[in-house]
């Protein structure tokens, strides 16, 4: 069931992948065809807008993140929902990843790998024209085309290197996930060391 959180709670710690269907967990945080930027706020559990786009620009995808992973610039990871229609930003979905489009982007002189996951809606309710997505050349396009004009504007540089299969975005998702795991030890060594007193 594709679920909307409409409480003032943080979100839980959702596990990535759903345990019983395998399928990732995700929360979008911007629907399609907004020109709105929504980002989640973990302090409060509201999502509160980021930013506008420029005049007449819009998110042709669903854009959302995958919970308890963290991606090489130490946000959980991101994904884009590729179906046709709009989902409202706040809700929980499942879905099936299709594949990774592989991307570098250059920030103030620091360059650095972030990748997009691209997947689709997989749910036991959800009808079947939205179970059969797909991730072709032409989304590939319209991806690079977004993001590349999204970072110019921001003064950043997006440059697409190539696409990947749904194993290695599997794979991406893994790294995440230690990734994660890895920042809530380093967490709770930093808690234990300032707990400790002075010998």
């Amino acid at each position: 069931m594709i679920q909307v959180r409409l409480m003032n709670q943080p979100i839980p710690d959702l596990a990535a992948f759903d345990a019983k269907s395998k399928w990732v967990n995700v929360i979008v945080e911007n629907s399609k065809g907004s020109h709105f930027k929504y980002v989640y706020t973990k302090e409060t559990g509201l999502f509160r807008i980021n930013r506008v786009l420029p005049r007449g620009m819009v998110f042709p995808f669903n854009f959302g993140f995958i919970p308890s992973t963290l991606g090489a610039d130490g946000d959980p990871m991101d994904i884009l929902i590729v179906n046709d229609e709009p989902v409202v930003a706040g809700c929980l979905l499942k879905a099936r990843l299709l594949g990774v489009v592989k991307a570098r982007q250059t920030e103030n002189g620091k360059t650095m790998r972030n990748d997009r996951l691209v997947g689709a809606i997989a749910d036991e309710e959800s009808p079947p024209e939205f179970l059969f997505a797909a991730f072709d050349q032409g989304q590939l396009a319209q991806i690079e085309f977004f993001f590349a004009t999204y970072n110019r504007v921001s003064g950043k540089s997006f440059k697409v290197l190539g696409a990947g299969n749904a194993r290695q975005a599997q794979q991406i998702v893994q790294q995440g996930i230690k990734r994660f795991r890895q920042s809530r030890t380093d967490e709770w060594y930093q808690v234990e060391a300032k707990s400790k007193p002075l010998p």
